[in-house]
């Protein structure tokens, strides 16, 4: 019986490349100089500092540019609240999702009952969704509505098999 996993992965080593990119470019632009902002991955966490709000903003923009560059979906970023830290500058937690959490398991496996697909079923398996039909045709169909709809969370589709 033909299956795929439906998994939500980050590489980490493209994180840790946009996240090198974005200190070089933060350390040569004109506009960050004196500013004292910084990007630092530690774990699946980002910690951005700058001196004000808006070239916090900037310094998000920065971030997200790589990450797009290097191909890594800005759906894996959670942003928290912008905090004030010590001498009057900001920071912000980023924090990177991986994994299907247990809500997003659910609205994934409904999102495929809601297909109304003959013979495909769905079971959560840890961090990730199996998915198994009758017909090839059947999971294809369900990898396109997948696509199609907003979890939250990059989504990737993995050991299909026949």
């Amino acid at each position: 019986m033909p299956s795929f996993d439906v998994v939500s992965e980050v590489d980490m080593q493209e994180v840790r490349n946009a996240v090198d990119q974005a200190q070089r470019e933060l350390a040569t632009r004109f506009d960050f100089k004196d500013t004292g902002s910084t990007v630092e991955l530690s774990g699946k966490e980002l910690q951005l500092h700058s001196s004000t709000e808006d070239r916090l903003k900037a310094v998000v923009q920065v971030v997200e540019e790589k990450f797009v560059r290097r191909q890594i979906s800005l759906k894996a970023l959670d942003y928290g609240k912008v905090e004030d830290a010590a001498k009057g500058t900001v920071r912000q937690t980023v924090t990177l999702q991986a994994g299907i959490s247990s809500d997003n398991a659910k609205k994934i496996n409904k999102a495929i009952k809601d297909l109304g697909l003959k013979g495909v079923s769905s079971q959560t398996q840890g961090e990730q969704v199996r998915v198994t039909g009758k017909k090839r045709d059947d999971l294809q169909a369900v990898i396109a509505a997948l696509k199609g709809g907003d979890f939250g969370i990059p989504l990737q589709f993995q050991n299909f098999r026949d």
